[in-house]
Parts: C-alpha cells; sequence; structure tokens
C-alpha cells in the first residue's frame, strides 16, 4: 500500500530524555494509535514530525517527499491538533477561523460549517468560555476543514465525555474509509480498540513495537496466581502485578506452557493452585509492561 509517512531513526537528545531511533510507517486509510505512559516519548516524536521540534538525526518523509525539502507543501496536505496549540482566549471562534484558513489554499467553508455543528460549537463563543472538552473539538475542527489527507492529532479523544468520544472515533472511521490516514495518541485503549488498524508503542523513547492491534494483544497472555510467583515463573514474567487473589503475570503465548509447568510454593495459606491462563487486552498488556517485575 502507499506510504503516507515513514520515519526512519528519528533521534532527540535531551538532558533528561532521549528519543532513539524511532523508526514507523503510516500507511493510505490507516488508522494509528500511537501509546506509551506520559514522558515515552509521544508529544516528542509528534511535535518532531512536524518540525516543531528539530531533531538531532533521522528522516521524515510524507507521500515520498523529505519534511526538511518540501515542508509548505507538505503541511498543505496535513491536519494538525494538540492541546499545546495556544490561541488569543478573549477572540471568538469564527475570529480565529477567518485567520486560520488564510495559511490553506484548499480550506473549504463547507466542511468548517459542518464540524462546527457535529461539534455544537458556536462561532460567536470566544475561547475563554469553551470548556477542556470544546476546546478539543475546535482544535479538530480546524484539523478537518482543508481536506487533509493525512491528521495527526496528539490526546484528541483527552477531556470528551463518552458520547463525544464515541463520535468522534465514528468521524476517524468514515475518513479512513475515504483514504485519510490517522495517527492520534491516547491513553484510552478502548478507543484503539474500537478504530485503530495499527499500534506503536513507545517506552522510553523507543518504539517496542509497531503492528496490526490484533497481533500485538495475540503475542500476551495473562496469568492469574492465587499466591506467589515461583522463581522460575518470575523470570519468564513481562511485567507482575498484584491482584486480590494474588498475582498476575503478563507472559509471551509461547511460553504457557512452560509457565504453567513451573512448580507452585508453599505460601501462608497453603500450596498456590495453578495458574489460570487467558488473553490478555490492550490495557492489561501496557498496565504489566509499564510496572516491570520488581
Amino acid at each position: 500500500m502507499e506510504q503516507i509517512l515513514c520515519i526512519q531513526n528519528l533521534c532527540k537528545q535531551y538532558p533528561s530524555f532521549c528519543l532513539r531511533d524511532v523508526s514507523f510507517t503510516v500507511e493510505k486509510g490507516m488508522i494509528m494509535g500511537f501509546i506509551g505512559r506520559n514522558g515515552a516519548g509521544k508529544t516528542t516524536t509528534l511535535k518532531s514530525i512536524m518540525n516543531l521540534v528539530h531533531p538531532d538525526s533521522g528522516e521524515v518523509r510524507f507521500f515520498g517527499m523529505e519534511l526538511g525539502e518540501r515542508e509548505q507543501e507538505i503541511k498543505q496536505h496535513i491536519g494538525y491538533a494538540t492541546g499545546g496549540i495556544s490561541y488569543y482566549h478573549r477572540k471568538r471562534i469564527g475570529e480565529i477561523i477567518q485567520v486560520t484558513k488564510t495559511f490553506y489554499s484548499n480550506w473549504d467553508d463547507g466542511a468548517c460549517r459542518h464540524y462546527l455543528e457535529v461539534f455544537a460549537l458556536n462561532p460567536e463563543k470566544r475561547l475563554s468560555e469553551l470548556s477542556e472538552g470544546m476546546k478539543v473539538k475546535f482544535n479538530l475542527t480546524l484539523a478537518l476543514s482543508h481536506h487533509a489527507e493525512f491528521l495527526i492529532l496528539d490526546e484528541p479523544t483527552s477531556g470528551l465525555d463518552p458520547v463525544s468520544r464515541e463520535e468522534l472515533l465514528e468521524i476517524f472511521l468514515d475518513l479512513a474509509a475515504q483514504g485519510v490516514s490517522i495517527l492520534f495518541s491516547t491513553h484510552i485503549t478502548s478507543d484503539l480498540e474500537k478504530c485503530a488498524d495499527v499500534i506503536t508503542y513507545i517506552q522510553k523513547g523507543q518504539i517496542i513495537a509497531s503492528q496490526r492491534i490484533e497481533d500485538f494483544v495475540e503475542r500476551y497472555r495473562l496469568a492469574a496466581m492465587p499466591g506467589e510467583l515461583t522463581p522460575a515463573q518470575r523470570e519468564l514474567a513481562l511485567g507482575i502485578r498484584r491482584s486480590k487473589e494474588g498475582q498476575t503475570a503478563l507472559i509471551l503465548r509461547e511460553q504457557e506452557e512452560s509457565f504453567c509447568s513451573a512448580k507452585s510454593i508453599e505460601t501462608e495459606s497453603g500450596w498456590a493452585g495453578p495458574a489460570r491462563i487467558t488473553a490478555a487486552d490492550l490495557e492489561t498488556i501496557m498496565v504489566h509492561l509499564e510496572g516491570g517485575t520488581d
């Protein structure tokens, strides 16, 4: 399929954080969820992609074009929305729209009116009068109003109520069906399970996975133990969390048999029973991978 975005070996060094060799691709019509805990490098990556942060090294190509060489042309075809964008708070929404539209040769007033209506945004309202959730909707209206072929969205569902989130995800699916590609970061894993084709997972500045969401989830199993894990089981665990019944461990699917065959140990309440193995959802995988094994 046609590659809309190709990132290769993107690096950015800060005094207390390093983005290291970030590489992934987004294809036409794909919805990619970008996940990782706070401080993992999601926003730094997205800002580097947009050249709002200047990476130390690496390559970013949109539509086969190198960003540094044809940035102005490329950005005519990209919609970008983040909570970090600030406008003059006393300005009315309609006034901000009139300024924003001058930057895009393909701005569509009809599309803008459509999304203002969908998101129940009154152009006469001042930005200071909007809730955080409504500000997110306004950012998205600007991003969607110039027929962008690629949307880059930093936490677009943050602050939205469940109904508004569901409406937004339906819009994502409609846009993808029309060939629009979407890359969005989020902490709400249920949103990803509803609409994302692919996830890219970043941990401590490095990409640890970029693949179809069902393939990523299928790699893992959750083992629930009524007592403590044995040393052999702990060695196989990718992450361990405590539960009311004992402990849960995230393991690779192919290590299920080895994990179950590890001998149980005696606890204060008696001998621990056998592990109960189940499928793991995306949130459970993230919680265990980030929780560690200590």
